[in-house]
């Protein structure tokens, strides 16, 4: 099941792209890592307090403007994320992409992807936020009762 989440900035696309990927501010809003930027790059993201570890490759790469890799490690299902910076008059629009594999809690996912997307936008106004639990938590069951409607797709 694929999910698409649109945010517009009032950031140059340079100053956004450079937070997804910059070694210093991904622990900001994401976790603490590497992104080498180049098709083929090593992504590895480590997000301690849960355990969980991101272990993978650079897929789809346009230097300022796209950046795809799965979300995972070595012998997980794929779950594509795929990062695209389009300039927007003083700002720029973000589309994140996710691809999460039918038999997974998708609505978690997304909730996850919303509450981190909060935590970029505080990151790139200069402001550090833990993340956001409660954000996602009711994101969590929003989407959880829209996929069971069948009327899914992650809001900006």
């Amino acid at each position: 099941m694929s999910a698409a989440f649109e945010r517009r900035f009032d950031h140059p696309a340079a100053e956004v792209w450079r937070a997804l990927t910059d070694p210093a501010l991904l622990p900001q809003w994401l976790a603490p890592g590497e992104i080498e930027l180049r098709l083929g790059g090593k992504v590895k993201l480590d997000f301690k307090d849960s355990g969980i570890a991101i272990d993978s490759t650079v897929t789809s790469f346009v230097e300022g403007r796209l950046l795809e890799y799965a979300w995972g490690g070595s012998g997980d299902p794929p779950r594509p994320v795929r990062w695209i910076l389009e300039p927007d008059g003083d700002g720029c629009r973000l589309t994140l992409r996710i691809t999460v594999p039918a038999d997974e809690d998708v609505g978690r996912s997304a909730a996850g992807w919303e509450a981190h997307l909060e935590m970029l936008a505080a990151t790139l106004e200069g402001v550090s936020i833990h993340f956001p639990f409660e954000l996602f938590k009711a994101a969590r069951d929003t989407y959880r009762a829209r996929l069971a409607a069948a009327d899914f797709a992650p809001q900006a």
